[in-house]
């Protein structure tokens, strides 16, 4: 192993006490190969001279072989001690005070002195103190005044320059720890910069990945126009199903600065306003926008059926979803409106209306004549029906009864649908006839497991209307209520008055309805998520059903609902209806 290779393997940041002791082996060895020289004078007191060389080795010998890793760092501090002491011998042993070898009380010195914490420099002071006395007490000759002032003064030096060295090499381990820190920090810091480069790298080509497939799913969405807009309403965002549904391509609907409400039938926004309740003698944009946005923006996404209006004047019935546009921060920047061309499925409906009344129609004769001869056997006096005959009947009728009453609403909701179902008005006290159904339904609650309740004013609330279509009506809010309510629930009925308003309210502590459904309850045959996923049986007309004559009797139905929690639906009536309602029901 070359001398090279053996000093590349001693580490200099952290010297060991070997590496720190390799001066004095040096200063040793140069003053004894000079000692050794024919002109040299030999030692005066050889066992001092011995002694020293000796200690000077153990010392050397002891910084090599100890495992100092193991050891506590101030243990270290023995070896420059020893070396000390060595040179005081070796200096007594070649001429006292008079050797010319003192100068190696340098070299153990400075290591003492160096080394962390003032008690160090004492130690080095002390240690160069005795050293310096040593010739003095040994000797039998004489001290001079000279030689006093020496042992006294010297010391003295010593102890200032230990000082001065132990605070210089504290100032130089506390830049150096700081360097080190900032060394190591900088390096973290290249490290991180180096990750982060990589990483940035990776997400730029991601975000590459990923814009080219949105920029795909984007151009794909031929069937569906995607609007988006400011929070103004006007349009900044267009697809090419927009291009396709509305005959505008992407620069002709945004350059030109359009408004979203430019494609919606005036109409249709003036009734949304009235069912909002906007009563407003002149109607502005901002005003028009509302009727698109207002439930978006009480944090709902909101369905509804529209007429978008072409450039070219054509009209094209949609289904348009709006939903709220958010920043990085979540705040709301705008809205997006996706619509879906419902001319298809108008034209299915509209085909499907006309199957189900004339299934009805067909099917309500056979029915009938089912009942009228199960009625029959029922009375049939000359040839009595057994107790176990009877009880099968009773299933037939009442299977039969069921789907009569399915065929009837089958009939009313095609009934609706034309325009024209028949009303026949009278003045009617709202109190007896809820709590009619209220009555009616109490046994279904109770084998159920529901609490019913009614609550009724003090004073009658009468209205003019029909009596039977009301009443439908009411049954069929109490009956959806228990049917969505488990058991344990509570489904309560309220009547009241508001101004000139009858408020009939039917509330339940049920399974709910997600707020994105909501608009889309009075559908025909339309059923909640929560109530497909809950098995709860029905065909999806009894809202469609009550919706209907309510609106006939010129008034209007809120439902409020929580999923999970809740559902109240309030249908709000005139107490006295207008001759427009009375014509609208009754043609």
């Amino acid at each position: 192993m070359t001398l090279d290779r053996w000093l590349g393997r001693i580490s200099l940041d952290s010297p060991t006490p070997f590496v720190k002791q390799l001066p004095t082996i040096i200063g040793f060895l140069i003053a004894i190969g000079v000692i050794l020289l024919p002109v040299s004078p030999w030692p005066t007191e050889p066992l001092y001279f011995t002694i020293g060389v000796v200690l000077a080795a153990l010392a050397s010998i002891l910084s090599f072989a100890l495992p100092w890793k193991k050891i506590r760092t101030e243990w270290s501090i023995l070896i420059p001690v020893v070396s000390l002491i060595a040179v005081g011998l070796f200096r007594l042993g070649t001429g006292g005070s008079t050797s010319p070898y003192g100068a190696l009380i340098l070299l153990p010195f400075v290591w003492i002195a160096t080394e962390e914490g003032r008690i160090n420099a004492v130690i080095a002071a002390l240690g160069t103190f005795l050293v310096l006395l040593a010739p003095l007490i040994s000797t039998s000759v004489p001290s001079t005044v000279g030689d006093l002032v020496r042992a006294f003064f010297s010391p003295l030096i010593y102890m200032i320059v230990a000082v001065v060295i132990n605070e210089i090499a504290h100032r130089v381990r506390v830049q150096l720890a700081a360097a080190n820190e900032a060394a190591k920090l900088r390096k973290e810091l290249l490290e991180q910069a180096v990750h982060a480069q990589d990483e940035l790298v990776l997400n730029e080509a991601r975000l590459k990945t990923a814009n080219r497939l949105i920029q795909s799913i984007w151009n794909a969405v031929t069937e569906q126009s995607v609007i988006g807009t400011d929070l103004d309403g006007l349009i900044d965002v267009w697809n090419p199903g927009a291009e396709k549904m509305l005959g505008l391509t992407e620069k002709q609907a945004l350059d030109g600065r359009r408004h979203i409400i430019d494609f919606h039938l005036a109409s249709e926004l003036e009734e949304r306003l009235r069912a909002m309740d906007a009563r407003v003698q002149t109607v502005s944009s901002a005003e028009d926008f509302s009727a698109l946005v207002d439930a978006v923006r009480s944090g709902y996404a909101d369905v509804r059926d529209w007429t978008y209006v072409r450039p070219d004047g054509k009209q094209v019935p949609v289904q348009v979803a709006a939903t709220p546009r958010l920043d990085e921060n979540g705040h709301r920047v705008g809205f997006i409106f996706v619509a879906t061309d419902m001319t298809q499925a108008r034209e299915f409906a509209r085909l499907k209306d006309e199957f189900v009344g004339l299934i009805s129609h067909e099917l309500r004769t056979p029915l009938s004549s089912i009942l009228g001869y199960l009625e029959l056997m029922r009375d049939d006096e000359d040839d009595p029906l057994s107790q176990e005959q009877l009880q099968y009947l009773g299933v037939a009728e009442r299977n039969a009864h069921r789907l009569l009453r399915l065929v009837g609403d089958l009939l009313f909701t095609a009934q609706v649908e034309s325009g024209r179902f028949p009303l026949e008005h009278k003045d009617v006290d709202l109190g007896p006839l809820i709590a009619a159904s209220v009555e009616s339904a109490g046994p279904v609650a109770a084998n159920a497991g529901i609490a019913l309740a009614a609550e009724f004013p003090d004073e009658p609330v009468t209205m003019f209307g029909d009596p039977v279509r009301i009443g439908q009506s009411v049954d069929n809010l109490v009956s959806n209520a228990i049917k969505f309510t488990p058991s344990g629930g509570t489904v309560t009925v309220t009547l009241s008055r508001d101004g000139g308003d009858a408020v009939i309210a039917v509330s339940d502590t049920g399974i709910g309805i997600p707020a994105v459904e909501l608009g889309q309850l009075s559908n025909r045959f339309f059923r909640a998520s929560t109530a497909t996923r809950n098995a709860v049986p029905g065909v999806g007309l009894g809202l469609t059903i009550t919706k209907a004559i309510v609106t006939a009797h010129g008034g209007s139905i809120d439902i409020a609902s929580e999923e999970g929690v809740g559902t109240t639906i309030s249908l709000r009536l005139p107490l006295e209806v207008t001759t427009d309602a009375v014509v609208e029901g009754g043609r």
